[in-house]
């Protein structure tokens, strides 16, 4: 153990999930606010973490639903966890869900089990039966697979980081007891 022992506590325990609120709005109903917070997190996640330089704004999100979980009022929040629904036939023949995220302060805690549950089955009542197809960082196969996705294909690179086309059929319903924190 090191001379650092709240280091060392935060490393062993995982982090508790904060008391959040949900939104799931299409991109025209976020809000500057909200708006602002959603890009700000993908941006710490995806270009920051990450180290990629892929453009974010890829014109796909003014038609996708977006799903944030986020801390404060909306004129103050701080996104936590965001994903979004992108529309059948837009990416893929299914909808699809992307640009699923955390911020690394609550990783650990179950919260992006309950942001995949929560966007998996607002997929299912928007797009009822047609499936879900994502592109998923390889190494989060498993984490997937516990919502019903299956990979279909060979892993390829994207933005230099491993990924894998993975398939979830429109059929089955998300239980609660595929993940732990609700809200």
């Amino acid at each position: 153990m090191s001379m650092d022992i709240e280091a060392d506590r935060r490393q062993q325990a995982p982090a508790a999930a904060p008391a959040l609120h949900w939104l799931c709005r299409p991109f025209a109903g976020l809000g500057v606010d909200m708006l602002y917070a959603l890009l700000r997190l993908r941006q710490q996640v995806f270009n920051g973490e990450q180290n990629t330089s892929y453009v974010d704004a890829d014109g796909v999100d003014p038609r996708c639903w977006h799903l944030i979980g986020h801390a404060g009022e909306l004129r103050e929040a701080r996104a936590l966890a965001c994903l979004r629904i992108v529309p059948p036939g837009l990416k893929y023949p299914e909808p699809s869900i992307g640009r699923v995220a955390t911020h690394v302060d609550v990783r650990g805690s179950g919260l992006g089990m309950a942001l995949l549950a929560k966007g998996v089955a607002r997929s299912l009542q928007l797009y009822p039966g047609q499936g879900l197809r994502i592109s998923a960082q390889a190494y989060l196969r498993d984490f997937y697979g516990r919502f019903g996705f299956a990979a279909v294909g060979e892993e390829y690179l994207e933005d230099g980081i491993p990924h894998i086309e993975m398939l979830r059929g429109g059929e089955r319903p998300v239980r609660s007891a595929d993940w732990p924190h609700s809200t």
